[in-house]
């Protein structure tokens, strides 16, 4: 049995813990405006001089490895995205696309496999003002495919352990290998991408039912400018101004060809050969990263040596390209791991945890439905990652008591349901956020999707996809 930290560590601890929450969940809050990762950092500041922790120890909670992957994986995305690989995925959203369902299965497919390989939060950020135009050229209401980009890039990104930083954690802590993740999780994924889907198109069926359903609908075509203006910022989560010499070029090309849109077959004789060659080393770099995750090489170092050979392969000052990197993301997980660390010395998460423990061993279907419940809840009222890091050490503890499969199991059950939990609300999950402020941020296509126009879908989403994804998650 675990015992409390003294009463002052407690107190003091609890304190610190409670600040870094409020300003996680709430980084606006009136009389502390100072944001989540000021707060972060706030949480771990307060514990050392509270002396819950010491320097020594704050310094040591901070995991580099987690750091090390978030970062790599960053950059490759952000190199991706200036190889047009998102744009591309925009084009598929609207090729020979034949009514709005359509449409819509289309949207949480390729949100799902994109935010697999490269993050929930970078595919919503990039697909979001796609997805705007799409419904509005093609005269659909917003609210259903704003709805499946989020959710289903939730689902999605639970299927690798580079799909969202929850998994990361997870990834590094379990030391689960990429593959044995991927297969562990990816029939519950697809499964819940399948009945998303379904549960979208049934409660929005009528709205997605237009005139001329049955007649092919003219591609969507996607000019140059919004080509430069999704050049994002993951650190703003805004648009950022397209760069002069982008402008230039933009203006150049019209002047040429008129108003008329840019063409895929124009803009690829537009470019100069060291400009595709480039872009092909960039597809050939991330593909080598994958599969030197496949292989099972360490996730930390593969994702920082494809950065790197990324920078190198470009041939320029990568600073333009290191600016879009999340640094205070970086920073937030830096406080987070310091403030949770300190948070778990106070001790008690753990007797948390041995009060429940008892009714959440995953060898029983009761303790498995206790267990997604404690971390549903929780994933909502402390986020995903706090709770993977409060949780994660004491529910392989108490799982590896039982056999090493159920070990690896309780591993992925935390990670699907905690990433899953994320479309309960919409204060769930970044991706969410980034959605709904990327939307009513929209120059020509905002819209404001409501905490209760999201609850009212996302609930019974996650709920059911949770409880059917469950019993296919598997440790062997």
């Amino acid at each position: 049995m675990t015992k409390l930290a003294s009463i002052p560590e407690v107190v003091l601890g609890s304190i610190a813990f409670g600040i870094f929450w409020m300003l996680a969940v709430f980084p606006a809050v009136p009389f502390l405006p100072i944001g989540r990762t000021a707060g972060s950092l706030l949480g771990g500041m307060l514990m050392v001089v509270f002396q819950v922790i010491s320097p020594g120890q704050a310094y040591a909670s901070i995991d580099l490895p987690i750091l090390g992957l978030l970062f790599g994986t960053m950059v490759v995305s952000i190199y991706l995205e200036r190889a047009n690989m998102f744009m591309h995925l925009g084009r598929l959203l609207s090729w020979k696309s034949r009514g709005g369902k359509d449409l819509l299965c289309r949207v949480c497919l390729i949100s799902a496999f994109a935010s697999a390989l490269f993050t929930n939060d970078t595919t919503c950020i990039v697909l979001t003002e796609f997805v705007l135009k799409l419904a509005r050229q093609h005269n659909l209401p917003a609210k259903p495919f704003l709805l499946a980009l989020a959710s289903s890039a939730n689902i999605g990104s639970s299927a690798t352990p580079i799909g969202n930083p929850q998994n990361l954690v997870i990834a590094v802590q379990s030391k689960i290998s990429f593959l044995k993740f991927f297969f562990g999780i990816v029939p519950a994924m697809l499964i819940g991408v399948v009945i998303n889907i379904a549960m979208i198109l049934c409660m929005y069926w009528k709205d997605l039912s237009g005139k001329g359903e049955e007649e092919k609908m003219e591609e969507g075509v996607i000019e140059e400018e919004d080509v430069i203006s999704h050049k994002f910022s993951p650190a703003r989560m805004s648009h950022m101004s397209p760069a002069p010499e982008e402008l230039e070029h933009t203006h150049g090309t019209r002047s040429k060809k008129g108003r008329g849109s840019v063409q895929c077959a124009d803009m690829q004789r537009c470019l100069t050969k060291k400009e595709l060659i480039i872009k092909g080393f960039v597809y050939v770099v991330a593909l080598g990263m994958l599969a030197a995750l496949l292989m099972g090489l360490n996730m930390s170092w593969t994702a920082i040596t494809a950065a790197l050979a990324l920078v190198v392969l470009d041939f320029k000052d990568a600073g333009p390209c290191l600016d879009k990197v999340s640094y205070s993301l970086l920073i937030f997980f830096c406080g987070m791991f310091i403030t949770v660390d300190g948070f778990n010395r106070t001790g008690i998460p753990s007797a948390f945890w041995n009060f429940m423990e008892p009714y959440s061993r995953i060898n029983h279907t009761s303790g498995i439905v206790v267990l997604s419940l404690v971390i549903l809840l929780l994933s909502n009222l402390a986020s995903n990652v706090p709770t993977v890091l409060l949780l994660g050490g004491q529910v392989a503890k108490s799982a590896a008591a039982i056999s090493p499969a159920a070990e690896t199991r309780s591993w992925l059950i935390l990670a699907w349901v905690s990433t899953v939990a994320g479309n309960f609300t919409l204060l769930g999950s970044a991706a969410n956020l980034i959605v709904c402020e990327q939307a009513r941020r929209s120059p020509t296509h905002g819209y404001n999707l409501s905490f209760w126009q999201h609850i009212v879908f996302g609930v019974p989403s996650t709920i059911i996809v949770t409880a059917i994804g469950l019993p296919l998650i598997q440790g062997r």
